[in-house]
């Protein structure tokens, strides 16, 4: 899989208002409304990652799961993290402001 350029990540994203490119990764962090949600909605996407054999550098603290994703073979974002993004989303519904 090869990464994508700067300007093509830019593009894609346009599909993720949630995520932003930086440190040659896509980001997102989501709030639910307590711990129990939140590791929950860890567990549907860890199912997801393993199906993708893709896996996220990601961390929770309480309620808010930070996610990072990069293909670390490609050196950068690749196609196949856009498709893991994409699985995320179906899963995590943010809380809206």
């Amino acid at each position: 899989m090869s990464k994508l350029s700067e300007e093509d990540i830019e593009k894609k994203l346009l599909r993720f208002p949630d995520w932003e490119y930086f440190d040659n990764a896509i980001h997102a962090e989501f709030e639910f409304e307590n711990f129990k949600d939140c590791f929950s909605a860890m567990s549907r996407i860890a199912f997801e990652c393993e199906a993708l054999n893709h896996h996220p550098d990601w961390s929770n603290t309480y309620n808010i799961l930070t996610i990072a994703l990069s293909t670390h073979d490609a050196k950068g974002v690749t196609d196949k993290d856009f498709k893991l993004a994409e699985a995320i989303e179906m899963i995590v519904e943010p809380e809206e402001d």
